[in-house]
């Protein structure tokens, strides 16, 4: 790697309704204006204004600027955590009902005061991996993509992001799935992989987004190279924002480059603090109906809601557990979800 090594200590979403809260947001560095919700910069560490000037010039994604303390107010009262099980084989168990599941906060539980199964429409942004290394795999992964969205819900909406040397978007959300194939037909892998840089943005443009219930998929082949951002600033972004990540890494069963071993680690731990998981490819013939399957969950996931006991605004960090009564037919269940949030500070 021709920067640094990645590190991250490796999660659903949850809705703020009528309380006070504090939640950290990105900001501008100084020489970056802000423009619109949707044009989101990245902020090199060096020689800002040259760089930010000339990605200005070039596919509306702009710099990322850094994040900074300036905070903004959101109502808070209850706390909704999108929660997925599956079984043994990673299919998704449907059948659960409200009394399977128990539900803590700091160690103290709490009632479960809503649940929902149903399939709810949802926001999502795709993070295309278009460097170098993706040349004999970005056929496949235009296959997978496809099938990704056939087993959507018609109703979920998309942007699309590819990311080599800095994420470009490809597609906006008022574009159709047809529009964005087509467009992403026509792309051609190239340069390093600025992925961290990727989620930022992708993060950044679902702040907007039009549904409540806001997802991320990534899919690459290898590790950050190019970014402008650490991995210790993203972990600290998607622990503090309402975005599951899901990733598909495609990795050889035996690492070639630092890169690799890297990359898988870095998906891994990112998206597990979200509450969405990793799922890793050695077979790229695999990589549709892996994405197909990643779909279906983000379509059947149940929504836990509850009140916290603990009001108290010491801006803390909340820990949450979910735990489920039983097992269905006593197999063994993976339960993923959101692991805590920040609590409101004064």
């Amino acid at each position: 790697m021709s920067k640094r090594s990645l590190s991250l200590s490796g999660a659903s979403s949850f809705l703020f309704t009528f309380l006070l809260i504090w939640i950290p947001v990105p900001f501008s560095a100084p020489r970056a204006v802000a423009q619109s919700a949707d044009d989101v910069h990245v902020v090199p560490r060096d020689q800002p204004s040259a760089r930010a000037a000339a990605s200005d010039n070039s596919n509306g994604v702009g710099s990322v600027a850094r994040p900074s303390s300036k905070r903004f107010r959101v109502d808070v009262d209850l706390v909704l955590i999108p929660v997925t099980v599956t079984d043994n084989k990673h299919r998704v168990v449907t059948s659960l009902q409200k009394e399977n599941f128990l539900l803590s906060e700091a160690g103290e539980p709490q009632p479960i005061q809503y649940f929902s199964a149903e399939d709810a429409p949802i926001s999502i942004g795709v993070l295309l991996d278009l460097s170098r290394s993706m040349t004999n795999k970005i056929d496949t992964a235009r296959e997978a993509l496809g099938e990704f969205f056939k087993n959507a819900n018609p109703e979920d909406d998309y942007f699309v992001l590819s990311f080599a040397n800095r994420p470009e978007l490809v597609a906006g959300t008022t574009q159709s799935i047809e529009n964005i194939q087509n467009k992403l037909a026509l792309a051609i892998p190239h340069g390093n992989t600025a992925l961290l840089d990727a989620i930022y943005v992708g993060i950044s443009r679902l702040r907007n987004a039009r549904y409540k219930r806001r997802a991320l998929l990534i899919i690459s082949d290898g590790g950050d190279n190019h970014s402008r951002y650490y991995a210790k600033e993203i972990k600290k972004l998607v622990q503090e924002a309402d975005v599951e990540i899901y990733a598909i890494g495609i990795f050889d069963s035996i690492f070639k480059t630092y890169e690799e071993w890297a990359g898988k680690r870095l998906l891994t731990e990112i998206s597990e603090e979200t509450g969405g998981r990793t799922v890793t490819v050695d077979d790229l013939g695999k990589l549709p109906e892996i994405a197909a399957m990643i779909s279906r969950e983000l379509r059947n996931q149940y929504v836990l809601g509850y009140r916290p006991k603990n009001f108290g605004r010491d801006g803390l960090w909340r820990k949450i557990k979910v735990q489920l009564t039983r097992s269905l037919n006593d197999s063994p269940l993976q339960i993923y979800y959101r692991r805590g949030y920040q609590a409101p500070a004064e």
